[in-house]
């Protein structure tokens, strides 16, 4: 990462060069890694686009037209577009760099976020943005509702009780075992914890002081999608869950550093810290071993499955959402409306 950078700070002449590198390590300091990683996604995206659809470089600030092309470009299906289509042209440029998968109108969230990130960069430069005048925000609105379509699972299927003690069973006795189980079990039973918070946990984040008494593991996240560093609660891990990660913990070596990290074809436990694929790996090897499709569920599975669990099990919404951290209450009503239509005696007048 340099300050030159469009999501980092724009150099100001009024700032020294090394009030302007504190500056440009601020942000960098202040905003997630996954969202770092968004931006570059997207600024390549948007490189690629202008250049595919214009031969121009992105300008700063960008023009009102060159918003409302991408907008357009973005907001309709393109199979049956002509050849002669600019905006067919350049989704064939963005495919052929695999920057775009098909020729299908995107996802209005994925249009969303492209915009979203577009937006931050201008406000970065310290610039007003093309996004921001009414006739682009009208044209916005109107690809949202035109493009409407239900939100699409993150998983295919949550990862319910059964599910989970199926993965479980497939973890003996190695290393890697070890580690597969108190993943899963930390990932599930701690509220449905993101890839993203499983592999950023540290041994230090871990507090076993009251396990031998009482059977209960504290476990401190630093910071998650919906809460900031210092404000994030802390989480209990009990029973099976607990007992399964302090296992773990005495098998892997783990005094301090990563808590989970990748293990060798010798069954030997690595230093660095899992990626957030291997995560999707993971689930992956467990379905496969368990007699299931890979593709049954993902790794947010966990998470879905956890509060799907949660409402067939009765538990009340505020109290899995002290663990899910779900920020929106209408977010977390989804999986408990998902299960209480289905047990709704009106579903069964016919018969």
């Amino acid at each position: 990462m340099t300050a030159l950078a469009p999501y980092l700070p724009a150099p100001s002449p009024a700032l020294s060069a090394e009030d302007q590198e504190a500056l440009t390590d601020l942000y960098v300091r202040g905003t997630p890694a996954n969202t770092l990683r968004a931006y570059e996604r997207d600024l390549l995206y948007i490189t690629a686009w202008k250049s595919a659809r214009f031969d121009l470089a992105l300008r700063w600030p960008e023009t009102e037209a060159t918003a409302l092309a991408f907008i357009l470009d973005h907001a309709r299906d393109l199979n049956d577009a002509p050849h002669e289509d600019r905006a067919l042209q350049a989704a064939e440029a963005l495919i052929a760099q695999r920057l775009r998968k098909s020729l299908s109108c995107p996802a209005p969230s994925t249009l969303d976020r492209r915009i979203a990130s577009w937006l931050a960069f201008h406000r970065m430069k310290n610039l007003s943005s093309p996004f921001d005048s009414p006739q682009v925000k009208q044209a916005r609105a109107k690809a949202r509702r035109a493009a409407a379509r239900p939100p699409a699972p993150k998983s295919a299927h949550p990862i319910t009780r059964d599910v989970l003690e199926q993965l479980l069973d497939t973890c003996r006795g190695s290393r890697r075992d070890c580690r597969d189980r108190a993943l899963l079990m930390l990932g599930w039973a701690s509220g449905g914890r993101r890839r993203s918070e499983i592999t950023g946990l540290m041994r230090e984040d871990v507090s076993l002081k009251e396990f031998e008494k009482t059977g209960v593991v504290w476990i401190s996240l630093l910071e998650t999608k919906t809460t900031t560093k210092g404000e994030t609660p802390r989480l209990v891990l009990k029973g099976r869950a607990a007992q399964a990660l302090v296992h773990w913990i005495e098998v892997g070596g783990i005094e301090d550093g990563p808590l989970f990290r990748p293990i060798s074809k010798a069954d030997n436990v690595l230093k660095r810290r899992l990626s957030p694929d291997a995560i999707y790996q993971i689930v992956k090897h467990r379905l496969r071993l368990a007699g299931l499709p890979e593709d049954f569920a993902s790794p947010h599975g966990l998470r879905s499955g956890f509060l799907t669990q949660a409402a067939l099990d009765g538990a009340p919404i505020q109290a899995a959402m002290r663990l899910s951290l779900h920020r929106s209450m209408a977010q977390a009503q989804k999986y408990y409306d998902d299960v209480d239509i289905a047990e709704n005696p009106a579903a069964d007048l016919l018969g």
